[in-house]
């Protein structure tokens, strides 16, 4: 995972993504879902284009199941924007990489 993609866990979320001060796109995954390994490099892409006006993480469904549960994951992968805490926007599935940069411009 690139440095410059936060792995999100139920220890950090708050701080990580619930408390920024910035607006927070969340991976949700899991290490056996083949779409999601097809999506995590346009995750490290936008990451490294979007430098610190954005954060961006990857929280594995597996390991964080009540977080999942939470945010009603029921198909992986799934693309939350979090800004000021809460979810301004969702994708489900492979997204091409420039419809994720629309999605984060209109919020940010």
């Amino acid at each position: 995972m690139a440095g410059n993609v936060i792995v999100l866990t139920e220890s950090n979320w708050h701080a990580e993504v619930l408390n920024s001060d910035r607006p927070v796109l969340v991976d949700f995954w899991a290490p056996w879902c083949g779409p999601c390994r097809i999506i995590a490099p346009i995750i490290e892409e936008l990451a490294m284009e979007f430098g610190d006006r954005v954060k961006f993480g990857k929280l594995n469904t597996d390991e964080n199941p009540n977080i999942a549960m939470q945010y009603g994951i029921r198909a992986i992968p799934t693309l939350m924007l979090f800004k000021n805490g809460e979810v301004v926007d969702t994708r489900i599935g492979v997204q091409p990489k420039e419809a994720l940069r629309q999605m984060i411009l209109s919020h940010t």
